[in-house]
């Protein structure tokens, strides 16, 4: 693998100052956070330079039965998404990897590889490419494993696993591909973690909120409510995590991902977390702030929707001026609660 100067890594793993270029990876029919993420991301487009949307692979058993499946029904979602939003999807989304990169540690072919490797090799130490991965990691670890040397133009802002003082890190995106995550760990790339379960589990809403912040405004307004809303049918006392607005709130304003530098762990093979203070560095958020996040996207959301140009709070962003349109196209509700984390 290449190396990269310990004084490159830490600068790299600094938060970006100025419009940040980045793609994002994402199995966006998983769960109903992703749509979240993409809409965050296209509505704060003076901050994030979003130059591709790449499908991820994932299953679930007796749901989903194959990762091929799942790259397939998130590749239809993110174009829902994005006709709801009048983005285009030509030359912006692309197809990921049919197969996890496993044990054995294959890299896997698609669209979505070749593209990251290509936006990769076509940038620097100095201006890396941020990599926001909020699925697994099979697609990145591919374009690693293809590419050794795109290592040290790119920076992976990946949701994973759970806190490095969890007793195990059985988490969905880690878990569906532990092979995979193990190159990520071991290749030396930049890496942000923000892990689920004691940290970004605190970015919590719940119906009531949905209700007044997202669903009134415009026609995505109204798919992200009716996606948050259809996750259970019994709202009585009951909250959800929105996880994968975290690793794009870190881009936003790091002040609200609360991080250190530290070493990065090793990934074992029975999915646990081991320490060796001899390994390179990551940067680890070990604390979210729920609030300013959601007022962001909620500002955003709302100014989006009567026509403003920009939006309130510290992000100042530009909003997208993108009429919604009346598409409404479904997937099948799926209650009873989301075993991943």
């Amino acid at each position: 693998m290449t190396q990269i100067r310990y004084a490159d890594r830490i600068r790299m793993l600094e938060a970006p100052r100025g419009r940040v270029r980045c793609v994002l990876d994402t199995d966006t029919y998983n769960e109903i956070d992703d749509q979240f993420a993409i809409v965050q991301m296209l509505l704060s487009a003076n901050r994030l330079d979003l130059q591709a949307i790449y499908a991820a692979p994932f299953h679930w058993p007796g749901y989903v039965e194959h990762p091929a499946q799942g790259m397939e029904l998130s590749y239809d979602e993110i174009l829902r998404v994005l006709a709801l939003m009048d983005v285009k999807p030509e030359g912006f989304v692309y197809r990921g990897v049919q197969s996890y990169v496993g044990p054995e540690k294959v890299g896997r072919d698609a669209p979505a590889v070749d593209d990251l490797i290509a936006r990769a090799r076509a940038s620097s130490t100095a201006d890396p490419l941020y990599v926001v991965a909020i699925a697994a990691i099979s697609n990145v670890a591919s374009a690693i494993l293809k590419a050794p040397d795109i290592i040290d133009k790119i920076v992976v802002v990946w949701l994973g696993g759970h806190a490095l003082e969890w007793p195990h890190t059985l988490e969905g995106n880690l878990r569906r591909d532990v092979g995979g995550a193990q190159v990520l760990f071991d290749s030396g790339v930049p890496v942000v973690l923000l892990p689920c379960l004691g940290v970004v589990s605190h970015l919590l809403s719940t119906v009531p909120e949905i209700e007044l912040h997202v669903e009134p405004h415009g026609e995505i307004g109204k798919f992200l409510a009716q996606k948050y809303k259809e996750y259970t049918d019994d709202h009585v006392g009951w909250s959800k995590e929105i996880w994968d607005m975290a690793p794009v709130a870190w881009l936003l304003n790091p002040d609200w991902c609360e991080s250190v530098v530290t070493h990065t762990p090793v990934l074992t093979d029975q999915v646990t977390w081991s320490v060796d203070q001899t390994r390179h560095p990551m940067r680890y958020v070990y604390r979210i702030h729920r609030d300013p996040i959601l007022k962001d996207f909620f500002d955003k959301l709302k100014a989006r929707s009567q026509g403003a140009k920009l939006t309130a709070g510290s992000a100042n962003t530009k909003v997208l001026e993108l009429p919604p349109r009346s598409e409404d196209r479904r997937r099948p509700t799926r209650n009873g609660g989301h075993p991943d984390r």
